[in-house]
């Protein structure tokens, strides 16, 4: 909870309740804390006065089937994830499209709407549904539902023992370009966290300033490949002129091949949702192949 605390501001207070015997659900961690950072970081923008964000986790058993904003959940038995918030609410015409890709409230600049959109995906992805509860002025509440492992599912679900390990750091030099603020947040936390000279840029005209304002070379660029007037491949050619040995990842909430995996064939591709873990390990991993490989 560290990291979302740095990541809402000093304005708003973070309030977490959980649950301990909700039960169990198969998800992978890094999707899920994709998912509580999205929505974390939807509820701050709801409130730029500041207030309070709701965290809380609970067991919950439909009795019935329940319409739910991506299907029908039927009855049985779910671990809940609800985050709520302060802000103005949400009309029930604005809940209809809130999901849908690339829709945003927010003006030119400040985000691509790809992260409740994402959070959507996530969920569905995971046999999960989702519904919205809002009142005019008085906050907005989104619940994620996650069925819980059976008693069968239980036994044959293995938890792998423990494996204590010291954090993946460094001290490389990085660019990061990303037109999504929730993601460039999230990311730019992660990185700093682990000792990282980071240099954020939010397009790719933004990055090409950067680029010329360094003072020194960077050891790695991390951009999205789906920005407004550069693609990332297209960024990249363009880094590359200037630096001919930095090493390059590509995240994207795009498959591969949807991303163009015939343009990054010389970079590693990060998909998203992606965990800390996920985005540290990864580029610890394309620092040092670059590094062995030397410049081209």
């Amino acid at each position: 909870m560290h990291l979302l605390r740095r990541l809402i501001g000093e304005q708003i207070k973070l309030e977490v309740t959980h649950d301990r015997e909700q039960g169990r659900v198969r998800i992978d961690q890094g999707q899920l804390e994709q998912v509580i950072t999205n929505l974390v970081l939807n509820a701050r923008d709801a409130m730029p006065e500041g207030g309070v964000i709701r965290i809380a986790t609970h067991s919950l058993e439909l009795e019935e089937a329940r319409d739910m904003i991506n299907g029908v959940a039927p009855r049985g038995r779910y671990a809940a994830l609800a985050i709520a918030d302060e802000g103005t609410g949400m009309s029930p015409e604005l809940i209809e499209k809130v999901f849908e890709p690339f829709f945003t409230t927010k003006e030119v600049g400040r985000g691509t709407g790809l992260g409740l959109a994402t959070v959507y995906g996530t969920v569905e992805q995971n046999d999960g549904f989702i519904e919205v509860e809002s009142d005019g002025g008085v906050g907005t509440t989104f619940r994620a539902l996650f069925p819980r492992l059976d008693a069968t599912e239980l036994a044959a679900f293995t938890v792998p023992q423990e494996v204590t390990a010291a954090p993946v750091m460094g001290e490389a030099r990085i660019l990061l370009v990303e037109d999504e603020p929730a993601v460039r947040t999230f990311a730019a936390s992660a990185l700093k966290s682990r000792g990282y000279d980071l240099v954020e840029a939010e397009g790719p005209e933004a990055a090409l300033e950067a680029l010329g304002e360094a003072g020194g070379p960077f050891d790695l660029l991390i951009t999205d490949v789906v920005m407004p007037g550069l693609s990332g491949p297209e960024l990249a050619d363009r880094v590359r002129e200037a630096q001919p040995g930095i090493a390059v990842i590509f995240i994207s909430g795009y498959s591969e091949d949807a991303a163009g995996a015939d343009q990054i064939d010389q970079a590693s591709f990060l998909p998203k949702p992606f965990g800390l873990a996920q985005l540290a390990e990864k580029v610890r991993e394309v620092l040092d192949k670059n590094h062995t490989a030397g410049p081209d």
